[in-house]
C-alpha cells in the first residue's frame, strides 16, 4: 500500500514505520493518524511480520506532536473527535499482537510522546527530548498521555512532567523508566534493528502471548494475573514453535522457529 506521510518496509519478519512529514517535524495530523491506521491494519493481517518498529525521518524529530496548526480551527466537538482518532490509533500500535519497539530520533512531544508510550519499549537517541508540552498552550493531552505516562513512570513524576509542561532529555527519561536504553544517534536503528531480530527469532506464539499476559495483568490484580499467564502458557504449548523448542533443547541444538501460529 502507498502512503503519502509515512514509509513502511518489511525484511526477515520485521517491519518498519517511518513517519516522513519532516518539514512539519513528523507532526501528527488527521491524514497521518489515518495512514498510521491503515498500515497497523496491513502488519497485523501479515503474519510473516513478527516485530515491529516506529521512528521519524530526519534527525530533528520522531514526532514532534499534534499538529498545531490543524487543532487550532477545532470547535469543542471536532477537538473532540480529533482526540478520539489519535487515541483509537494509538491504541492500535499498543494493541498489535506483535512487539513494537519505538526508535525516537528526536522530539517526542504531545502525540509523538504519547505515540511511543503506546510501544512495548522505546529506545532513545542521546539527543531525543521527551515532554507532554500541551498545558503550555491552554490544554491537556489528548491521545492518552494522562493515562499511559503515569502507568509507566509513576504518577508523581508523570503529573510534574504533565502539569509544568517541561523537556525530558534523554538521560532522565532513561533514569525515571520512560526509555530503556539510550544510543549514539549514529546507532538507534541498529540497536533497534538488532533488538527487533532477537525478537522475531523467536516462537511467534510466546511472543503473542507473553506480550498478552504482561499487558493484560497489568490491568487486572495478582491472582487474575496469575490465571491469565497461566492460560497463556498452556497456549504456547500447543504450538509448533513450543514442540520445536523443547525438542532442540532436549537434542541440544538451536530450535528454528517458523514464525508460524499453526502447523
Amino acid at each position: 500500500m502507498a502512503y503519502t506521510t509515512l514509509e513502511c518496509t518489511v525484511e526477515d519478519g520485521v517491519a518498519i514505520i517511518t513517519i516522513t512529514r519532516p518539514k512539519a517535524l513528523n507532526a501528527l495530523n488527521s491524514k497521518t493518524l489515518e495512514e498510521l491506521a491503515q498500515a497497523f491494519d496491513q502488519i497485523a493481517a501479515e503474519e510473516d511480520i513478527r516485530v515491529l518498529i516506529l521512528t521519524g525521518s530526519g534527525e530533528k524529530a520522531f514526532v514532534a506532536g499534534a499538529d498545531i496548526g490543524e487543532m487550532s480551527t477545532f470547535t469543542p466537538l471536532q477537538a473532540r473527535a480529533f482526540a478520539r482518532k489519535g487515541q483509537a490509533v494509538i491504541s492500535r500500535a499498543q494493541g498489535l499482537a506483535i512487539p513494537v519497539i519505538a526508535a525516537v530520533n528526536g522530539y517526542a512531544l504531545g502525540g509523538g510522546c504519547e505515540l511511543a508510550l503506546a510501544c512495548d519499549f522505546i529506545y532513545a537517541s542521546d539527543k531525543a527530548i521527551f515532554g507532554l508540552p500541551e498545558i503550555n498552550l491552554g490544554l491537556i493531552p489528548g491521545f492518552g498521555g494522562t493515562q499511559r505516562l503515569p502507568r509507566l513512570i509513576g504518577p508523581h513524576a508523570a503529573k510534574e512532567m504533565i502539569l509544568t509542561g517541561r523537556y525530558v532529555p534523554a538521560q532522565e527519561a532513561h533514569r525515571i523508566g520512560l526509555v530503556t536504553q539510550v544510543f549514539a544517534p549514529a546507532e538507534l536503528m541498529e540497536g533497534a534493528l538488532a533488538t527487533a531480530k532477537t525478537m522475531a527469532s523467536k516462537g511467534k506464539t510466546a511472543l503473542r502471548a507473553a506480550k498478552h499476559a504482561v499487558g493484560q495483568g497489568l490491568n487486572a490484580d495478582l491472582c487474575t494475573g496469575l490465571g491469565i499467564e497461566c492460560d497463556a502458557f498452556a497456549l504456547c504449548m500447543a504450538s509448533p514453535d513450543a514442540r520445536e523448542g523443547t525438542g532442540a533443547f532436549l537434542e541440544k541444538r538451536k530450535p528454528v522457529f517458523t514464525g508460524k501460529l499453526n502447523g
